[in-house]
């Protein structure tokens, strides 16, 4: 894969993580698929740590997927090590894919003595080519004996394909009058649509929460964020997120629910997180010169609202209009049109950049043409509408499809 240009929409540099208690990292070149760049990450943990992940819906996952939900299922939530490869996704690769999932985790376990249920893998890369673990046994125990609580750059570089530069984002909070802190490291460019697609996400805390608490926060916050955000359209079968609270520091009992009053400061932060990782995951979208911003009210529910947000997000004849800088929001209307949920047609509203459109049913005499033609030459696009039959609402945000895109998955695996 030749490099690629940073991304228009990128960030202005890879933020300061702070490290987290209890946590510790390390990468190496493994050569798995990419030269001279770290490609093989071991996250390791401290005793008691609390696991939770959500992943693809896809009826196609890759062998890690199925290893992981079975650890995380036989452990109760628990987790000592994480371990990921870029460059080859070990998905629809059969017996020889369980085998180097299985081998990968027996050797992570070996080094860190631990149970192999207590590692948690991930994958991503190409589809049905075998994974050859075999140094895996020479990489894991020289990642163990470099392992830094602040290596987040090699961390993020060391699980990235096409991506165009790194991602991650921090937070820091009191929870019982504690500093509490919240990083995350993500990846993804392309094949991302919501149940997370081609991308990865990892966040880890050092709160004071139970694996219970942890899942319930992970699952609600995914539906914000992760699940929130498009770029093609395709959900692939390695799509994983995963969260780690080490409880670090703190003696007292550990919170079991995620609507304690306690964790209001925290709730609002690992959400902010979450959002803001996924959010560059469309900003690093393939061949994405604008960040658009979908929003939907007046729907039957939120579900509805989503629902409708994201087929106008996933139209490519919507985002064809926006990456030609064309406010051709008929466009707009057709995607409403043809999400199957209701919709009152002689009440829609549209809004592009703040200005209206339409409005009760027709374009309104306050459009105007030349109005929207400038947002649209913006590179941070809003869309919004109302299909006036309810109070549902959702955003979520995708990213326009250029020439750009073509190119790049059609050179990926050469």
């Amino acid at each position: 894969m030749p490099n690629l240009p940073v991304s228009p929409l990128a960030p202005a540099q890879f933020p300061n993580l702070s490290s987290v208690p209890g946590v510790e990292m390390g990468a190496v070149a493994a050569g798995l698929r990419y030269k001279n760049r770290p490609d093989l990450l071991m996250m390791v943990f401290a005793e008691g740590t609390a696991a939770a992940g959500v992943f693809t819906r896809s009826k196609m996952p890759a062998a890690p997927v199925d290893w992981s939900r079975q650890a995380l299922d036989s452990t109760g939530g628990y987790a000592r090590a994480l371990v990921v490869n870029a460059g080859n996704a070990n998905a629809f690769t059969g017996e020889k894919g369980i085998k180097a999932a299985r081998k990968t985790a027996e050797i992570a376990a070996n080094v860190l003595e631990c149970q192999e249920s207590q590692v948690l893998l991930a994958s991503t890369g190409v589809i049905g080519e075998p994974l050859d673990v075999t140094d895996f046994k020479k990489h894991l125990p020289r990642i163990s004996a470099g392992l830094s609580a602040n290596m987040w750059r090699d961390a993020a570089k060391a699980i990235t394909t096409t991506d165009t530069f790194l991602k991650g984002a921090c937070k820091v909070v009191e929870v019982n009058g504690k500093q509490v802190i919240i990083s995350g490291i993500a990846k993804g460019s392309g094949m991302i649509a919501p149940d997370m697609a081609t991308m990865l996400g990892f966040m880890f805390t050092n709160a004071p929460i139970t694996s219970k608490c942890l899942q319930q926060l992970l699952s609600s916050t995914t539906e914000k964020s992760f699940n929130a955000v498009t770029v093609d359209g395709d959900t692939s079968t390695n799509d994983t997120v995963f969260a780690f609270a080490t409880g670090g520091a703190f003696s007292e009992d550990l919170i079991d629910d995620a609507d304690d009053p306690r964790l209001v400061n925290f709730r609002s932060a690992f959400q902010e997180v979450a959002i803001d990782l996924a959010q560059q995951l469309v900003r690093d979208g393939e061949g994405a010169t604008k960040f658009v911003t979908v929003t939907v009210d007046g729907a039957e529910d939120d579900d509805a609202a989503k629902k409708i947000a994201l087929t106008i997000a996933n139209s490519p004849l919507v985002k064809t209009a926006i990456a030609g800088e064309d406010p051709n929001w008929g466009r707009i209307v057709m995607a409403i049109g043809r999400s199957g949920e209701q919709a009152d047609r002689d009440k829609l509203a549209i809004w592009i950049g703040g200005k209206t459109v339409a409005e009760k049913g027709l374009v309104s005499t306050k459009y105007s043409e030349e109005a929207a033609a400038a947002h649209m030459k913006t590179s941070e696009i809003d869309i919004r509408v109302d299909v006036g039959v309810g109070v549902g609402s959702a955003t979520v945000w995708t990213c326009d499809l250029t020439h750009g895109y073509i190119s790049i998955n059609a050179d990926y695996r050469s």
